[in-house]
């Protein structure tokens, strides 16, 4: 059994390229732990093997036959659970080397949009973000990979594989060109759109090595290789140089430059060529300026003299525009600032009149008399007989004084709505009319009434609503003098007068 068990091993040993040791160390701790366990032992049990004629030694005395299919079971499963685990660690540490080298698969399945490839003793996956656009794949093809990335994801090793890295064209580069792995050329920079485009810029160290012709080869052999290898992916090989305007020129090629310009400050380069070079200096979808300007580090913009002419012409004018736009904004901003001190003294000075002005017609109006009115003597008035009561006087309940000129205009009235003539003092002789027809006193009383039914309308507001102010007036002076003509008839009227009050009552 000795004898058996150090050949398994060895076996072991050679197949999956794991180390004796590990593998007799692995066995003795999945014994230990299956024992421990069985017996109930502490720690200062132990079992060791002879790592050349496997024989066990132990500080107690075993009897395996005592054992039975269950501690067979869990020794077993212990011990090739170690076994993996040390396959990951030996799988793990071989491709971890081999991080950044190319490597041969064959396709095995697929998973989804990855692919997977079979590397020999393990699986690689490579993903849809790592594919080449374009290329198809299918089962049993072999493919050339850039190993990207190795993990341990449980008792196996995920590796990742890459087909659309740079380091990929890098080297393929130095697997083709011996004078890249012999340290002559030197790839200082290299950059690169899957698929489509990659610029690679070399140096070489022996001024007797032309760099550019040795990476392409004789006839071109050295680059078709690389370029079938990538699935037809055009390849620009230009020399590096520390010159910056050289450089870009060397980066835009196969475009011809008529003149370059920098701007130091903003890492800008404006480049101008021909017209005829212009869509062969930008590229298919801007590549060829997109990668020389990440080659370069410069921000590169192309275009034709015209271009250049008309663009200035344009700046110009909105320069022009803006400082225009800027100069009638601040003449605004004066104008506006002027108008408004204007404004406010002009409003100052305005409330300051009106106030004067309205204090004016308030004054007058206290101390003149308005225009259209007659002063009547005090020895005019009718003065009644003695016993007799005065009749009121309209005019005292609308004091003239009182009435705003200013809202009602003497001009305004409508004179010819309400006429003098009116009045009838022919129709009702004095001296002929009858005591039970027409009594005197009954006609000025009314026209009286009227009058000063159209003064009283509207004492607050002064307003003559029955007639304009100087109407009314008319009208009590019209009854003044019909009460004058009646004093004047004698005691005939007075009587008369009487005699027509005394007969409603009776």
């Amino acid at each position: 059994m000795n004898a058996e068990l150090v050949r398994y091993i060895d076996s072991i040993h050679r197949d999956r390229g794991i180390d004796k040791e590990v593998l007799f160390v692995a066995l003795e701790d999945a014994l230990t732990t299956a024992i421990r366990k069985h017996y109930d032992l502490d720690d200062d049990f132990y079992l060791n093997f002879d790592r050349e004629t496997g024989q066990m030694e132990s500080n107690y005395e075993l009897q395996f036959e005592e054992f039975g299919r269950i501690f067979a079971q869990t020794v077993k499963q212990n011990w090739f659970t170690r076994i993996r685990e040390a396959e990951r660690d030996v799988l793990y540490r071989e491709f971890e080397e081999k991080i950044g080298d190319i490597i041969t698969g064959t396709v095995q399945r697929f998973e989804g949009d990855s692919v997977v490839v079979s590397l020999g003793k393990v699986e690689g996956f490579l993903p849809r973000s790592e594919k080449v656009r374009g290329e198809i794949y299918h089962v049993g093809d072999r493919v050339r990979t850039l190993v990207l990335d190795v993990k341990k994801v449980g008792l196996k090793v995920r590796i990742t594989l890459s087909r659309a890295s740079t380091g990929l064209v890098r080297r393929l580069f130095e697997l083709e060109v011996p004078e890249i792995a012999d340290g002559i050329l030197e790839i200082r920079k290299l950059e690169r759109e899957p698929g489509y485009r990659t610029k690679i810029a070399v140096n070489s160290t022996d001024s007797r090595v032309d760099c550019v012709g040795a990476c392409v080869g004789v006839h071109g052999t050295r680059i078709k290789s690389i370029i079938d290898e990538l699935g037809g992916e055009r390849i620009d090989i230009i020399r590096w140089t520390d010159d910056p305007q050289q450089m870009l020129i060397n980066a835009l090629k196969p475009a011809e430059v008529s003149h370059i310009q920098l701007d130091e400050v903003t890492h800008k380069a404006l480049v101008l060529v021909e017209p005829d070079n212009l869509s062969l200096a930008i590229g298919r979808r801007g590549q060829n300026v997109r990668l020389a300007s990440q080659l370069t580090g410069w921000d590169i913009d192309i275009m034709t003299r015209a271009e250049l002419e008309e663009t200035l012409a344009r700046e110009e004018e909105e320069e022009r525009k803006r400082l225009a736009g800027e100069d009638g904004i601040e003449a605004t901003g004066t104008t506006e600032t002027t108008g408004t001190t204007e404004a406010t003294e002009g409003g100052e000075l305005s409330a300051e009149e009106g106030a004067k002005g309205e204090a004016e017609p308030t004054e007058a109006a206290a101390t003149s008399e308005p225009e259209g009115l007659t002063t009547i003597p005090a020895s005019d008035l009718p003065q009644g007989t003695p016993g007799e009561e005065a009749p009121e006087d309209p005019l005292a309940e609308a004091p003239l004084a009182e009435t705003p000129l200013a809202e009602t205009p003497l001009a305004e009235a409508p004179l010819a709505e309400t006429p003098l003539a009116e009045t009838p003092l022919a129709e009702t002789p004095l001296t002929a009319a009858p005591h039970s027809e027409a009594p005197l006193a009954e006609a000025p009383p009314a026209e009286a009434g009227s009058a000063d039914s159209g003064l009283a309308e509207s004492p607050e507001s002064g307003t003559l609503e029955g007639g304009t102010g100087e109407h009314a007036n008319n009208a009590g002076t019209n009854n003044k003098g019909l009460e004058t003509q009646n004093k004047e008839t004698g005691s005939s009227g007075e009587e008369s007068a009487e005699h027509s009050a005394e007969k409603p009552a009776s």
